[in-house]
């Protein structure tokens, strides 16, 4: 299968890309690369550094299906430019969702967020609760998601609700809570957790990018899925870093009481199992600093490269 892939010099998109091409399929490549490239050659694979504002510049020729991953990440990257946010996380997948029924593809994933419910009382958060978004971010997810729905007749319309994302990458990111917590303790010997009791789900960057492949591999499984199978709060996170990097524990109080759990037994019930832990994705990252192979650098944090690099 020939798949495109937008946004694929990003977090997910870098550990995706070579499980696809690995599993046999031939991939499109399309990323602004403001985070850089870290994708390896392949003679299966073409890399287009592009804007998925511009739909000419996005080539959909010969193309089976459309893994959709190009947003403006989190709530803080949203809030520095929500012009810029809306024009790429949403304007651009409309743009996208159309061109690609005019040209008769028939596979379209698309990457939203399990930020879309917004703050929930209720203990178990499921596909079926009403959509409050409270963000930018938030917003042009859900948006993105009607967008991608109003084709489901013509067009296999998979959607996932990833939970927070934690692990390696190529493209690493230090600014999602499993990440930052370990490197923090790495660095500087504390953590800081504000609050802590809130819980939050997550799920291991492997998990996650094999819920694509699977989904390909799935077709007959549509509509929307949560994707998040580790219900933690922020204060057991830290607790679990400790338990492999040496380092002071500080609890400070905070102002956001949230907290929720989200539930994926949609998800499981399609047969998909995940494989690895928060516990795994710590282990990981501790073991590559350790090795020298992963730094703590500014351009693996969104919102500190952004700035400097891209809105100023």
């Amino acid at each position: 299968m020939k798949v495109l892939v937008t946004g694929s010099c990003g977090y997910k998109g870098s550990v995706l890309v070579p499980k696809l091409l690995a599993a046999g399929h031939s991939v499109r490549a399309f990323d602004i690369q403001w985070f850089g490239n870290e994708l390896r050659p392949h003679p299966n694979l073409e890399i287009t550094r592009g804007d998925v504002r511009n739909p000419d510049e996005i080539d959909l020729d010969g193309i089976d299906a459309i893994i959709h991953l190009s947003s403006v990440a989190n709530d803080p990257c949203g809030d520095l430019d929500p012009k810029l946010t809306w024009e790429i996380s949403c304007l651009a997948t409309m743009q996208l969702a159309d061109a690609a029924h005019r040209r008769g593809i028939k596979r379209f994933i698309y990457a939203s967020s399990g930020s879309v419910y917004g703050v929930k009382d209720e203990e178990q958060v499921t596909e079926d609760l009403t959509l409050l978004p409270i963000s930018e971010y938030n917003k042009t997810k859900m948006c993105g998601e009607r967008i991608v729905l109003s084709y489901k007749d013509d067009m296999v319309v998979q959607i996932v609700r990833p939970a927070t994302v934690c692990g390696f990458s190529p493209r690493m990111r230090l600014d999602v809570s499993v990440n930052m917590l370990t490197m923090q303790a790495l660095t500087k010997g504390k953590i800081t957790v504000f609050g802590g009791d809130q819980t939050r789900p997550n799920i291991h960057i492997d998990d996650i990018t094999d819920l694509y492949l699977f989904l390909l591999d799935h077709p007959e499984h549509t509509g929307v899925y949560n994707a998040g199978f580790e219900n933690i709060s922020i204060l057991d996170i830290a607790k679990m870093v400790v338990d492999h990097v040496s380092a002071e524990l500080v609890v400070t109080p905070s102002n956001d009481p949230r907290s929720y759990r989200v539930n994926s037994d949609r998800l499981l019930a399609t047969g998909f199992r995940p494989k690895k832990t928060v516990e795994d994705a710590i282990k990981e990252i501790v073991g590559l600093y350790r090795q020298g192979a992963l730094k703590d650098e500014d351009r693996w944090y969104n919102l500190r490269w952004m700035e400097r690099e891209i809105v100023r």
